[in-house]
């Protein structure tokens, strides 16, 4: 029998076994326990262009209400810029080398079949457990509508509406390589109201599952709401679009200086048809992504409305994030995939229950890795004894506290036959990044002085002592990330899998 299909054998019986083990269990759970229900809220590709993380031009008011009464993670990091490794990693609460997930293409019941994932935990715990959208990766916009790379073991509810943006108007948008939408900057104004666009379904899904929680209170809820937007193609209500006149869209400047002590793999996620933008297509793509935001926004409001009106808001534990971090032209990039400042770090806020340091800025550093462990803290959920991030709680408790002080991310180069890793370590004031391990070049950013990661110092002999001591930090960091701690076993196929061979 073939590796795959003892592996799909394996993640059948875990999951029958965890399923038969929640139906014997849950009779014992108590409805008068006061635990707090989770409305966990992910947007995809989203930078933090937003208005409490201090964006002069993006409006979003009702991101901002969460903002307002919880913890604002200002140096929030995924640990993988792309959606599928970045989204296992934040739901297993291990690193990518840890679940073996470097690629869209992978599920995490592949290579660590019996991992209980974040709302699998939840589930055990009699929790009602439901997503809406996108939580693991699909592939967008072809796999909305469907459950995509999602895992059916961490659900007991899934809900995939495909609306207007998906159905009828992909003929009418606007790309750089025609007919191709998800991995291309496209873009289009809608003539349709809200309610029609795949997230203005999401949004109206949630508020009906809200309304069966109040109905029902004899479990609490932990509900996982996916947008897709503001990913491409950049699709939103004409409305959102005339709140951003497109001649006043930020443009980067000096870019070709910039780049000249970067290494190559710095520039690796560089597209082709990027060199078709001229500044008007810019302008124009940035609007329609601005444009994204605040529609996403909007419909973060009416799920938060709906959880206020049905009284449910006092015991729930809100948290907003992204995927990964997004360029807009900065170092010449745009999209994802690369290891700067725009595309690892992430908006990340969490409200409620719990949070004593309401409307206050966490500086240090933290990772999307960390959310496991932290919910699972705050509602007494048990978790799996290997899950690697940090529990957020003492910052949540008093923002001044460093907790870890460190925040890890890496990245894939290379075709299959050539590949190699670059991992970077951001600390408060440094980020520092080795290709290859720093064969294939390195970095070194002061972000108390050079917020842009403009000025490369990676070479400057006076700070030898600080690049040593951020390499040592970096590399245990690495090997720490891998199940067991000590060599770092060959990648295969960019897969690190544990317990398998090669069929």
């Amino acid at each position: 029998m073939s590796v795959r299909k003892l592996l799909g054998l394996y993640a059948c019986s875990f999951l029958l076994m965890s399923t038969l083990a929640l139906e014997v269990s849950f009779p014992q759970l108590h409805a008068a326990e006061k635990r707090p229900n989770v409305l966990f809220i992910i947007s995809d590709d989203l930078n933090t262009s937003l208005g409490c993380y201090g964006h002069p031009q993006v409006t979003s008011p009702n991101i901002d209400r969460i903002a307002e009464r919880g913890v604002l993670f200002d140096r929030a990091y995924c640990q993988y810029p792309l959606c599928g490794p970045s989204r296992n990693s934040m739901l297993c609460g291990l690193y990518p080398n840890s679940t073996g997930i470097h690629r869209n293409s992978q599920i995490f019941r592949q290579t660590i079949p019996s991992h209980q994932s974040l709302s699998h935990a939840f589930r055990m715990q009699g929790y009602f457990a439901a997503r809406i959208g996108k939580l693991y990766h699909y592939n967008v916009p072809k796999s909305v509508g469907t459950n995509g790379h999602d895992d059916p073991g961490s659900w007991e509810l899934e809900l995939n509406p495909a609306g207007c943006d998906r159905l009828l108007e992909e003929p009418d948008i606007f790309s750089l390589k025609k007919n191709s939408f998800g991995g291309t900057l496209s873009w289009y104004a809608s003539p349709r109201g809200d309610k029609l666009h795949t997230d203005g379904m999401l949004a109206t899904d949630a508020e009906w599952v809200l309304e069966r929680c109040a109905r029902d209170k004899e479990r609490p809820f932990f509900l996982a709401l996916g947008f897709f937007r503001p990913h491409t193609p950049y699709v939103a209500p004409k409305p959102y679009f005339k709140g951003y006149a497109v001649k006043e869209m930020p443009l980067v400047e000096g870019v070709e200086e910039n780049v000249k002590d970067l290494p190559p793999d710095a520039l690796g996620s560089h597209k082709k048809e990027h060199d078709l933008l001229n500044d008007d297509l810019r302008q124009q793509a940035i609007q329609a992504y601005f444009a994204s935001i605040s529609f996403m926004d909007a419909q973060v409001g009416r799920v938060l409305d709906k959880l206020e009106e049905l009284g449910l808001a006092e015991n729930t534990i809100v948290v907003f994030t992204s995927d990964h971090g997004y360029h807009l032209g900065e170092h010449g990039l745009w999209q994802k995939m690369s290891l700067f400042e725009e595309s690892t770090r992430v908006p990340l806020i969490i409200a409620g229950p719990g949070v004593k340091e309401t409307g206050k800025v966490a500086k240090t550093p933290v990772g999307l890795i960390d959310l496991y462990p932290t919910l699972a803290n705050l509602c007494d959920v048990p978790t799996p004894e290997n899950l690697q991030g940090q529990d957020l709680t003492p910052i949540l408790n008093d923002t001044t506290k460093e907790g870890r002080g460190w925040a890890v991310s890496q990245v894939l180069r290379g075709g299959r036959k050539a590949q190699r890793f670059g991992y970077t370590i951001r600390t408060p004031r440094w980020r520092y990044t080795e290709w290859n391990n720093g064969q294939d070049g390195r970095e070194l950013y002061d972000h108390t002085k050079d917020p842009l990661e403009q000025n490369n110092l990676a070479k400057n002999a006076h700070l030898g002592e600080i690049v040593t001591d951020l390499s040592r930090k970096l590399n245990e960091a690495i090997v720490g990330s891998f199940p067991e701690s000590g060599e770092i076993p060959p990648i295969r196929q960019g897969v690190w899998a544990p317990n398998l061979t090669d069929p």
